[in-house]
């Protein structure tokens, strides 16, 4: 069995249970600690009190005794009189006369004169009395009690004195005043009973105030919870009720809420998406399978050479696009090397794409204008890439001239893609890097790439923590990219992608 079952049986699952629990655990703790305290400090001066009635006792008894009068045998707190060489005692009260009636002193009697003197002491043990009721309260028999004592010495009392009270003037008297413990542990036992009862009570009031408090507390989690169960895949709009307290269930419920437009966003972009990519590789698909049907409808009539250069031309923009496809997807995982990234020199990459980009015959130009080295953290591949990707988007709306330019600005590596084209309207300026967007609708597919590039050379920018954005222009489109700057490697460590590489 496993050894987390027991616990698993008594332990509540209940946030409320259990916040109850742990709440009346810490209390019954605080509780017991003062409880102990309470009952020792009651004791404590509860005895006192008894001593000093004692000892109250024992100074009243002396100054009678002094004065040759035998104290009143009915006392409230139990006493006994003794003298050296009487084997009785010559006065006695309380329950000590109560518990040994008519029977020889109970009490150590005192030296004799001219004896060795010792200290009187200070508690005495009583012989025990089988003809008594043993469970009197009162029956003092066979106890070990403690004891106030004073002595009254041989010359202390005159003979009349001591006529009086029965004795020869050279006996030595000593007074016994039993404390009694029986006031203090009744007082402190009735404060212990006090004190259980108020503790239970005050346990179960913190149970159950904690336990409805957090219950009052939860509500809006529970609705909360309700609420967000209900969202699905089909249906990602509904959201929850945000309280107007302003405590932390609010910003719970702020937070739940813009999760949740998060998801409906990224489900419908991927819906979009979907949609998008289906679109794309219709018209490629559409026009391979019509062509190949008209050339198998048609054998003897078709231009064999121009249908597979149809055909081949289709081929290559699927592959293209299903190249993109995947790296967006891959884009989209976030994930990095956990390998120590490169050193890139974007200029050396430029000025290198730069001269081997393959340009048609024709007026257009492509420079790279910087010498200067400015060195990124990074895949020199994915670099490549992006770079290729604006490069690719110019050409294809450039008129004469793309001019490449790198440079070093403060903690970021610039890098700049202007050409001289129509340009893009501002209110378009971030719309162009979205999925699949090409603002030129009569524009032939063929010729107008995937609608990918600019898309995915963001995601790569963002990927290497960096940006990248329209910079206004009076004339063409200017792309700006900033890359955090990494500092000069050693000689010979520094990377650059080659202009063949990955697409």
């Amino acid at each position: 069995m496993n050894a987390t079952e027991p616990r698993r049986r008594w332990w509540p699952r209940s946030v409320r249970a259990r916040t109850a629990l742990a709440a009346a655990s810490a209390a019954a703790v605080i509780l017991a600690g003062i409880g102990w305290w309470l009952h020792h400090d009651v004791h404590r001066r509860s005895m006192q009190i008894a001593e000093d009635q004692a000892k109250n006792q024992l100074w009243a008894l002396a100054e009678q005794l002094d004065q040759g009068v035998i104290p009143d045998s009915t006392s409230v707190v139990p006493y006994e009189v003794v003298a050296t060489g009487r084997r009785t005692a010559v006065a006695s009260g309380g329950a000590i006369s109560h518990v040994y009636p008519g029977s020889h002193h109970v009490m150590p009697a005192p030296p004799p004169a001219g004896g060795i003197a010792e200290m009187p002491p200070t508690t005495v043990r009583l012989p025990p009395n089988p003809h008594y009721d043993s469970k009197d309260p009162l029956d003092m028999a066979g106890g070990i009690h403690q004891v106030e004592t004073a002595d009254i010495l041989p010359g202390d009392l005159s003979a009349d004195e001591a006529a009086a009270l029965g004795v020869t003037t050279g006996v030595t008297l000593r007074v016994y005043v039993v404390v009694l413990p029986y006031t203090a542990e009744a007082i402190t036992g009735t404060t212990d009973r006090l004190l259980i009862r108020a503790g239970l009570f005050g346990l179960v009031l913190i149970a159950a105030v904690t336990y409805f408090s957090v219950r009052v507390a939860l509500r809006p989690v529970e609705a909360i919870r309700v609420l967000t169960a209900s969202v699905t895949a089909s249906d990602p709009r509904e959201r929850v009720t945000v309280p107007t307290t302003g405590h932390e269930i609010t910003a719970l419920a702020t937070t739940i809420n813009s999760t949740l437009q998060r998801l409906d966003n990224a489900a419908t972009q991927q819906r979009r998406f979907v949609a998008d990519a289906a679109h794309e590789l219709r018209s490629p698909l559409t026009t391979l399978l019509a062509s190949l049907e008209v050339a198998l409808a048609y054998p003897e009539r078709t231009d064999w050479p121009a249908a597979v250069t149809t055909a081949a031309r289709q081929t290559r923009r699927l592959q293209s696009l299903a190249e993109d496809l995947l790296l967006l997807a891959r884009l989209d995982t976030r994930t990095t090397s956990k390998a120590a990234p490169d050193t890139v020199d974007l200029t050396a990459l430029a000025s290198r794409l730069t001269e081997q980009y393959p340009l048609n015959d024709g007026p257009l130009t492509l420079t790279c204008d910087s010498t200067e080295p400015a060195n990124a953290h990074g895949d020199p591949d994915e670099y490549e890439r992006l770079l290729r990707n604006l490069v690719d988007n110019a050409v294809r709306h450039a008129a004469h001239r793309i001019r490449i330019t790198v440079r070093n600005q403060d903690a970021w590596v610039v890098l700049t893609v202007h050409d001289d084209g129509p340009g893009v309207p501002a209110e378009d300026a971030e719309r162009i890097f979205e999925r699949f967007v090409r603002l030129d609708d009569a524009r032939s597919r063929d010729h107008g790439g995937t609608g990918l590039g600019l898309a995915i050379a963001r995601d790569l920018a963002h990927r290497h923590r960096g940006t990248l954005t329209l910079a206004p222009r009076p004339r063409g489109a200017c792309f700006r990219l900033r890359l955090p700057r990494a500092p000069a490697p050693a000689p010979g460590t520094a990377r650059t992608a080659s202009a063949g590489g990955a697409r």
